[in-house]
């Protein structure tokens, strides 16, 4: 199969799983009482209350059923990035469950669910380091360079992958937000894998080609999967994604860029995700030394809402962003 077939396959596939999937999850979702609990200060959200959740099962079935399909080698760094994704999903299924369980927006406690990310990080930082198709060395955005981190490659893919899966929690506050931005950040590192492959291949270095051929793979995967979710996903939302979707796309975000050498690289198409995460650290620590709030609510897509923008247009202008980030992350690695 032509390799750029393969890459239109992959996401084709996953699309139509995807789609095939999602409605099967929310009637059983629906069934099973697994449904949203809105925190009572959300109170523009008051109508989401009773949403079925945990909508994330059915793409990440379909992403790691395409990325099996198209690469079937579980030592590929694609499959590896699938079993990664899903092995985060298993601590958002449990944050999800707990508070489907207790019939309240309070699932996990806060050190559980560092505990069980870092636990799938170790994980990750240990395939990376020991990788020979990875290894310490990481490319520097914008700049001709290349840096062996050594030691200090670990703390970095630690954070990095810690930071990301909750970044992306952290965004998953709109209907179709997640979907959208995650679907043009998986397109972008489809396509800088996809170029290294072909680089690779021009060199010659076979496994270093399979290394990022099913990379590609993988990514392509989940901008089908993400992609046929927004159907269910957007406003209004037919079924949530829940934490076992968006920790596990935080973790598959961190993988793909650490699989194709570029950590660093993430922070552009990623950029929305990095608002929210900063958003919430200054409100939390701006409130605790001066008991008052620089946004109304954070994230800072609540406060958006709060200010009056339309959900749709924070969307939008998310989408947007991404895309732009997109398109300077090219720009960094154009020779």
């Amino acid at each position: 199969m032509n390799d750029t077939i393969r890459l239109l396959a992959c996401v084709l596939t996953s699309f139509a799983l995807t789609a095939v999937l999602e409605p099967v999850v929310i009637v059983a979702m629906r069934k099973l009482k697994a449904r949203q609990t809105i925190l009572h200060y959300v109170d523009k959200h008051e109508g989401k209350s009773g949403t079925p959740t945990m909508g994330g099962i059915g793409f990440l079935i379909a992403i790691a059923v395409t990325t099996a399909i198209y690469y079937p080698s579980w030592r590929s760094g694609g499959m590896v990035a699938a079993l990664f994704m899903l092995a985060y999903a298993v601590v958002g299924f449990l944050d999800d469950f707990l508070k489907i369980w207790h019939k309240e927006n309070l699932g996990l406690k806060a050190y559980q669910k560092v505990i069980g990310q870092l636990g799938v990080a170790i994980f990750v930082t240990l395939y990376c380091y020991r990788n020979p198709q990875i290894g310490t060395t990481i490319r520097i955005p914008f700049f001709d360079v290349q840096a062996d981190l050594g030691w200090w490659y670990v703390p970095l893919c630690l954070i990095a992958t810690i930071a990301m899966s909750n970044a992306v929690n952290l965004t998953d506050g709109l209907d179709g937000l997640v979907a959208t931005t995650g679907a043009v950040y998986f397109a972008c590192f489809a396509g800088i894998a996809f170029a290294a492959f072909a680089a690779a291949q021009r060199a010659g270095d076979v496994l270093q080609s399979g290394h990022l051929l099913s990379v590609a793979c993988f990514c392509a995967a989940v901008v089908g999967g993400v992609g046929a979710f927004g159907w269910f996903n957007f406003n209004p939302a037919k079924i949530f994604m829940g934490d076992t979707g968006a920790l596990a796309l935080g973790g598959a975000a961190a993988c793909v860029a650490l699989f194709v050498k570029n950590p660093l690289l993430m922070l552009l198409p990623g950029i929305m995700y990095l608002v929210s995460c900063i958003s919430v650290i200054v409100q939390v620590i701006w409130f605790k030394a001066t008991g008052k709030r620089v946004f109304l609510m954070a994230p800072f897509h609540h406060h958006l809402e709060y200010k009056g923008v339309k959900e749709w247009k924070i969307v939008y202008w998310y989408a947007a962003v991404t895309a732009i980030g997109t398109v300077l992350a090219w720009m960094s690695l154009a020779e």
